[in-house]
């Protein structure tokens, strides 16, 4: 489904990305793991085309999408909840659904707002909420419910559960569980990673901007040399 062969990314004159491969399956929940600075983001911008790449090759969907801007690999199916959450602040919690509605299924039942609605629950008891209004989880669940509203082959989310409360994360892996469950392919990044063996079939680390080392959760389970070097936990 989504191939990155050899991908250099650069800032200016900072090379971040060195040559990254990676590849994940339809319908397979995967991770980018890596301590801070080592390229998780930046990765997560190139597959978007957010960022121009240097070299190398990405595919999705059959697409060479390398040189694509982000709008149209966006319509190709790429659904992005980014890290900061980035909803509309001046827009209550139903406009922000609206705002990013794609009425096209690409499996199974569409998502649509009532769906999103029974997903996450709080969300339709504030509705009519302006989007500064509202809490950090709950902003959180706002930016995965309209990620939902595109319709996306593949939901991509930066730091899931980031700074947010123990219950609100429960909630959030919860709905993950339950999106996994649709078949959606999804990829996380994310530093919690009891949930992340939980949900994961395929963990792939970054390191200075290549994956260092790939492998199921009961393989990360087991390698704590690997986890100790480049996650540090």
């Amino acid at each position: 489904m989504l191939t990155l062969s050899n991908v250099v990314t650069q800032y200016g004159h900072s090379q971040v990305l060195n040559g990254i491969n990676l590849t994940i399956n339809e319908g397979q929940v995967a991770t980018l793991l890596g301590r801070n600075g080592m390229g998780k983001t930046t990765t997560i911008n190139s597959i978007m085309g957010i960022l121009r790449k240097t070299s190398g090759t990405i595919e999705f969907d059959g697409q060479n999408t390398t040189r694509w801007p982000s709008h149209r690999v966006a319509k190709l199916g790429l659904g992005l909840v980014p890290e900061g959450r980035q909803i509309f602040p001046n827009l209550n919690v139903h406009e922000n659904l609206i705002a990013t509605a794609r009425q096209h299924a690409q499996r199974g039942q569409i998502w649509d707002a009532e769906r999103v609605y029974a997903l996450f629950p709080e969300l339709a008891t504030r509705k009519s909420s302006m989007g500064n209004l509202l809490s950090g989880g709950e902003q959180q669940m706002l930016a995965i419910a309209r990620a939902l509203m595109t319709n996306p082959k593949l939901l991509i989310l930066d730091e899931a559960t980031e700074g947010l409360a123990p219950l609100i994360r429960k909630k959030i892996w919860e709905a993950l569980e339950l999106i996994k469950g649709d078949g959606m392919s999804i990829l996380i990044v994310d530093k919690n990673l009891k949930d992340l063996l939980q949900i994961a079939d395929q963990h792939n680390i970054i390191h200075k901007g290549v994956v260092v080392w790939s492998g199921s959760s009961a393989e990360l389970d087991e390698a704590s040399d690997i986890r100790s070097q480049y996650l540090g936990v």
